[in-house]
């Protein structure tokens, strides 16, 4: 049975701790010997094991989630595990926190292959050429946070999002600048929460102001299916994308709600079409990616005063 941890599991791994990584190493044998050691999660295709940080120095509990293919195993993230399932790590329940997602379906498994593939791509190439990038990006969330977002907000978290949280948790950017296309900066979950409670609360106080007005006079700025994504700063978090859950569809807003409704991607088309851009930047249909030093720079948000310095990211295989 072939085991594969891909090094952007490796990293977020030694980030939780120096002993960390021989316990994915530990967990990885012991799935060689037993490839169902895991349970099932209520993602499909997804099986987790809880690690006992006490059996290993210097390592806190984790939660390993891995897919089990007849051939191979890979493992997906590595992630801190809840509170409340480290106290009785060795029991193997099933994952009572982890956020509730559509029927499990063909579709749905398709999807989440999709996203974690897409975003692995995106990662590998920021590791290689862009390390300053890459090291501001936040390890992937506990199941238990993107519950507790999903119930604070009242909206069910899409699959595609959670998958995307399982493996980042945010974006803290570089010299204000982000990883996306337009050096957009994914949001950390607090930032999501706020952001929606404050076009939330503009959006009431629209409907009171225009209680009495014909229904065609009414304005819309934010709806509640709309989850915040990106923003277009990741210290200025005024505009950016939104995920409408009801289409599936990314959109803009704005402080001004001057956006438009050109961003007609999926999430998983989003982070496909960057880890194209990525790999082939000169086919890159919208913003061609650079650098700066260590950081990554899309060529629309470099500063005129730092053009000299920015130089057009080689294509994949000709570094």
């Amino acid at each position: 049975m072939d085991i594969e941890i891909p090094a952007l599991v490796r990293d977020a791994a030694a980030r939780l701790g120096a002993g960390a990584p021989y316990a994915l190493k530990a967990v990885a044998g012991q799935l060689t010997d037993d490839p169902e050691l895991g349970v099932p999660s209520r993602l499909p295709g997804i099986r987790t094991v809880l690690v006992d940080g006490e059996l290993f120095e210097d390592c806190p509990s984790l939660t390993v989630g891995y897919l089990h293919e007849p051939d191979r195993i890979e493992i997906r993230y590595v992630t801190l595990a809840p509170a409340a399932e480290q106290d009785d790590v060795q029991e193997a329940e099933p994952e009572r926190e982890l956020p509730a997602v559509p029927d499990v379906t063909a579709v749905t498994a398709v999807t989440v292959r999709e996203v974690a593939d897409a975003w692995h791509r995106i990662t590998r190439r920021l590791r290689d050429n862009a390390p300053d990038s890459y090291a501001a990006l936040r390890t992937g969330a506990d199941l238990a946070a993107v519950a507790a977002l999903e119930s604070e907000l009242g909206v069910r978290i899409p699959v595609e999002l959670t998958v995307l949280w399982l493996l980042t948790a945010g974006d803290d950017g570089v010299d204000g600048r982000g990883c996306l296309p337009g050096n957009r900066a994914l949001l950390p979950l607090d930032a999501v929460a706020a952001v929606y409670r404050l076009k939330t609360e503009a959006q009431a106080h629209l409907d009171s102001a225009y209680a009495g007005h014909p229904e065609e006079e009414r304005i819309t700025v934010w709806r509640p299916g709309w989850i915040p994504v990106a923003a277009d700063s990741p210290a200025d978090r005024v505009s950016g994308l939104y995920l409408d859950t009801e289409t599936g569809f990314l959109g803009r807003w704005s402080r001004y709600d001057d956006h438009t409704d050109d961003e007609r991607d999926t999430l998983v088309t989003y982070l496909e079409e960057t880890a194209d851009a990525l790999e082939a930047p000169a086919l890159a249909p919208r913003d061609e990616p650079g650098l700066i030093g260590g950081t990554l720079v899309w060529r629309s948000a470099v500063d005129p005063a730092r053009e000299g310095r920015w130089r057009r990211l080689a294509a994949l295989g000709s570094e």
